[in-house]
């Protein structure tokens, strides 16, 4: 095959704003260490083909917060419970991901599930202490509406 050329190799050129910048072909191709994580000690650990950095599953942190604020607005245990169990769900998930970006949303929800039941639990002893007064002065048979 003498008469055919060789292949042509085409050489990008840097843009006028990626050589400003130091950025380009010639930046890119001057990395060391591809695939690998840098700086990792003498630990290299090698990147997966598909792994993407920085993918954190999704969690129910929101919503736990909104059930949350909802049962002390409401003073409903009916929405602080649900709450309170996503809070730990997404707590899970978010404890075994360190820098999971719902961590904080997650350990806010369960704090406010937790002053919401707490909150009612006070109400409930209250309206009791304050029944068992009235009945055990004899108020409460002579109250007319």
């Amino acid at each position: 095959m003498q008469g055919t050329p060789p292949p042509r190799q085409v050489i990008p050129q840097p843009s006028k704003v990626a050589s400003k910048y130091g950025d380009g072909p010639e930046v890119w191709n001057q990395t060391q260490n591809q695939g690998q994580i840098p700086n990792q000690g003498q630990y290299q650990i090698p990147l997966q083909p598909g792994m993407a950095m920085g993918y954190f599953p999704t969690t129910n942190a929101t919503l736990a917060l909104v059930l949350s604020v909802l049962g002390i607005v409401g003073c409903s245990i009916c929405t602080a419970i649900p709450g309170l169990i996503m809070a730990n769900s997404a707590l899970q998930t978010t404890n075994s991901m360190p820098g999971h970006p719902d961590a904080g949303t997650a350990k806010a929800a369960q704090v406010v599930a937790w002053v919401s039941i707490g909150l009612l639990i006070l109400g409930v002893l209250f309206y009791g202490v304050m029944f068992g007064v009235l009945a055990a002065t004899g108020e409460l048979g002579t109250l007319e509406p």
